[in-house]
């Protein structure tokens, strides 16, 4: 079936999110503009995706478990599970992996985890936006062997882009797909023909949530969907 998505947008957890990026927020509006499918991939944490997974059950909304993370070389890697529980295990064993570095609120954000009526639960206190000390290669092979899937985030887009950071894609790695930031030029710099590309808002405001633009096909409008278009890659 043919499904709207935007398989990139933060939360009020991550510090560079808008405090109305609430659970209800982000998956009214997501309804409003009649996506089928989101991804809510905070920064280096899964652990506002059980709050907002209740709120898209409420409103028939199809959630995809994801989390935005920093590898050691600063590359942003999507990284999507089949369930939220896979996600949160995988989210709990990375933790340790960010320095210890406090959040400074004035300065970067604040980090707000809510429940499911937008209700304050914890403020994360160390800072979200950090890089792992893991590498590109260590971060994707340990996402494969969680059960989940890798994808380079806005590759031609700024520092955090893979093709800006390391100046290529790492040829062997095993990506399900890449996503490419819409109006901006993507040098080939040996992409292979294989991985499916597209595009997300990456958004960080309420308003720059997609309206239905980007589409999938896939067999259902959920993570279940996703995981049967995109398939689990070899380690």
């Amino acid at each position: 079936m043919k499904c709207a998505v935007d398989l990139h947008i933060h939360s009020c957890l991550s510090p560079c999110g808008d405090e109305g990026m609430t659970p209800n927020n982000i998956c009214n509006m997501a309804r409003l503009k009649e996506l089928d499918l989101i991804a809510v991939a905070d920064h280096n944490t899964a652990r506002h995706l059980p709050a907002i997974q209740r709120v898209a059950r409420g409103l028939g909304l199809g959630l995809l478990p994801a989390m935005e993370l920093t590898t050691r070389e600063e590359v942003h890697l999507l990284s999507y599970f089949p369930t939220v529980d896979m996600a949160l295990e995988f989210s709990e064993e990375i933790y340790p992996h960010l320095p210890p570095v406090p959040n400074r609120p004035e300065l970067f954000g604040e980090q707000l985890e809510l429940d499911d009526q937008d209700e304050i639960v914890r403020r994360e206190e160390k800072l979200l936006l950090s890089a792992l000390d893991l590498s590109v290669d260590q971060l994707t092979r340990r996402i494969l062997e969680k059960g989940g899937l890798a994808v380079p985030a806005h590759i031609n887009r700024g520092s955090n882009g893979i093709l800006q950071a390391l100046g290529f894609l790492p040829p062997d790695a095993p990506f399900s797909a890449l996503e490419v930031t819409v109006g901006l030029p993507l040098p080939h710099k040996g992409i292979p023909d294989h991985l499916f590309q597209f595009h997300s808002s990456d958004a960080h405001y309420l308003e720059n949530i997609l309206e239905p633009v980007e589409f999938l096909e896939l067999p259902s409008p959920d993570a279940a969907g996703f995981f049967d278009r995109f398939g689990q890659k070899s380690v």
